[in-house]
């Protein structure tokens, strides 16, 4: 049954995805949750699902409509929770599933969805199905990605692997079990075995495992990885670099393997998976929301997988902004990057639903180092406060639907570690050891700089929702400490400070929400972006009917005039912005102040 707002919906002729009438979710704002950080209720040093009721408060007066739950099924915990070894039960780490009833019942009293992550790419090596799939007579033999050893070579020994692909998280994307006699494909750790898609038996009980979720509560999925799961095979079915395979692999990289992304994401069965996938779980259900994250999808393929006509998801996670300040080698080393550039790549992403499908909104999750960090400035209070909030404007003023990454609407930064051992990422520890220790192809000096800019553990440090101890993610006197480092700017970042402070990033970011919820041009304009004559300026105007806002932003720490189009704008009204007299008029002020930001409302010419 679907969750009752506190908000009243777009009303249909506001066109959204194309769909008729308009999804609930059109108007609404995801908050991600990562529950091992964001409150521990028992003194263990990891956040539950306890936690995460207790909070829900806190959330309903944010104005967030839907809460996304990374893992908390049962599992080794070898990937943080995406390494799932059975997706009915919860991890004791967390809970029970009554906690899980618990909180599902609490969120629907306060307006709330829970969406929950679903890992379907790959189990954990530890799932009943890859145990059963070991004996190559059980009717779980063909759920996995199986191959023999390369012919000439000793299965087990380097060099006998299917073919060179390397996985994600470092080393051979290939691992052998002697019980089978066999190597599995794992594109990330080789506890996270893929699964086998072309098998229709995995099909049935990924979908059966999904619609047991939808009938005990939850109101929809966010997919990890799911453009992952058709891989490209040739008509023997052999894999790309096999032996006798019809199909060529790439070269091998600096780090000794070939990349699988282009032969395993957005495969040539992805449409017929989803849309299959829609037909036997969504289908004659109301309320739901499915996300998926796409590595290797293009702005135009989100058009068609998030066109309603076409029955697949309903909005993606795309990457390709993401990348904007990495090479396309390695997401560990730098390139020159402007906002001008960043914006680029959001306007492929705007352009590409201007007809139909939907596009999701974000710039921090839990596989993204702290954006206020990365594209900002966290050198001083000032600085950090307004390009925190300047990023604010840029991801809530997009047409698409924001998702806002627990801490950041307090503006939390990164955790700037110093030595590896206060690591617990395993890509992290993982890059380190291959490219400093095996390959030498980085120093440990330049590594650590990488880790501490790039690295997922920057997002994963405790929930600062006060000064105390330990931020209040667990109480002052607890056992044992948090199971990664609490940012020690607690003391500077936390909710408890900024919860009434009026000018403080949180406020910023509920007004945000608010008018996402209040303004139709703000959920549903048409987006069109606004030429500066200056690469530090972001400027789009979205559009409805006769109503047109503009938002600027100096995404920079320095003053930036703008030229060209942006001067030529019409003169309107400030709807919000993250200084205290902020430019407006551009044509007779013409200098913006560092990170300064606004949205108004220009005037009819």
């Amino acid at each position: 049954m679907m969750t009752s707002f506190n908000r009243e919906p777009l009303p249909d002729a506001v066109r959204t995805n194309g769909a008729s009438p308009n999804p609930w979710w059109s108007n609404a704002v995801v908050y991600q949750i990562y529950p091992r950080s964001f409150q521990d209720t028992n003194g263990d040093g990891f956040g539950d699902l306890k936690g995460i009721t207790s909070r829900l408060d806190y959330l309903a007066d944010l104005g967030v409509d839907v809460l996304w739950l990374s893992p908390v099924y049962r599992s080794p915990q070898d990937d943080n929770g995406y390494d799932i070894s059975d997706y009915r039960d919860i991890d004791p780490l967390f809970g029970t599933l009554d906690d899980m009833d618990e909180l599902l019942a609490e969120a629907h009293k306060r307006g709330l969805k829970i969406v929950m992550d679903l890992v379907v790419n790959h189990t954990s090596d530890e799932h009943a199905w890859f145990e059963a799939s070991k004996d190559k007579d059980d009717p779980h033999a063909d759920w996995y990605w199986w191959r023999p050893a390369r012919p000439g070579h000793e299965p087990g020994t380097p060099g006998a692997e299917p073919n060179q692909w390397g996985s994600y998280f470092g080393g051979s994307a290939w691992e052998y079990c002697p019980e089978r006699g066999e190597y599995y494909l794992h594109q990330f750790s080789k506890k996270q075995p893929d699964l086998n898609w072309e098998n229709p038996a995995v099909r049935r009980a990924v979908y059966d495992m999904m619609n047991w979720w939808l009938d005990r509560g939850i109101d929809g999925f966010r997919m990890d990885v799911i453009t992952l799961i058709s891989k490209r095979t040739d008509a023997n079915g052999r894999l790309p670099g096999e032996t006798g395979s019809e199909l060529q692999d790439l070269p091998v990289g600096e780090e000794g393997y070939s990349n699988p992304n282009p032969f395993c994401a957005d495969g040539p069965r992805q449409d017929e998976f989803l849309a299959e996938m829609r037909r036997e779980v969504f289908d004659g259900r109301d309320g739901f929301l499915t996300v998926g994250e796409a590595p290797g999808i293009t702005a135009e393929r989100n058009e068609h997988i998030t066109d309603p006509a076409n029955g697949e998801l309903d909005m993606l996670f795309l990457f390709e902004h993401m990348g904007v300040d990495q090479t396309p080698e390695s997401k560990w080393d730098d390139k020159p990057w402007t906002p001008a550039d960043l914006e680029t790549k959001l306007a492929e992403q705007q352009d590409a639903i201007a007809r139909h499908g939907w596009a999701s909104l974000f710039l921090d999750n839990h596989d993204q180092p702290r954006v206020v960090s990365r594209w900002g400035d966290d050198t001083s209070k000032t600085g950090r406060i307004r390009s925190a909030k300047a990023l604010a404007l840029l991801l809530h003023m997009h047409r698409g639907t924001p998702y806002v990454y627990q801490g950041e609407e307090l503006g939390m930064t990164n955790a700037h570690f110093t030595s590896l051992d206060q690591y617990r990422d395993l890509e992290s520890i993982n890059a380190y050891h291959q490219r400093v220790e095996e390959t030498g192809i980085r120093t440990s000096e330049t590594m650590m700089r990488s880790l501490a800019r790039y690295g997922r553990d920057n997002a994963r440090t405790p929930m600062q929702w006060d000064d105390s101890t330990y931020a209040g993610f667990t109480m002052p006197d607890a056992p044992v400490e948090p199971w990664i480092a609490v940012n020690p700017n607690h003391t500077e970042i936390n909710a408890a400070d900024e919860i009434d402070d009026p000018d403080s990033v949180y406020s910023f970011h509920k007004r945000l929400i608010a008018l996402r919820h209040t303004d139709p041009v703000v959920a549903a304009g048409d987006y069109r972006r606004v030429e500066t004559g200056n690469d530090r300026i972001i400027a789009f105007t979205r559009t409805l009917d006769e109503r047109t806002i503009l938002t600027v932003i100096n995404l920079s720490p320095t003053q930036a005039a703008p030229a060209g189009e942006l001067e030529t704008m019409p003169d309107g009204t400030i709807l919000i912005a993250n200084t205290d007299d902020p430019v407006g008029n551009l044509k007779t002020t013409g200098t913006l102040g560092p990170w300064e930001a606004f949205a108004m409302e220009t005037d009819p010419e």
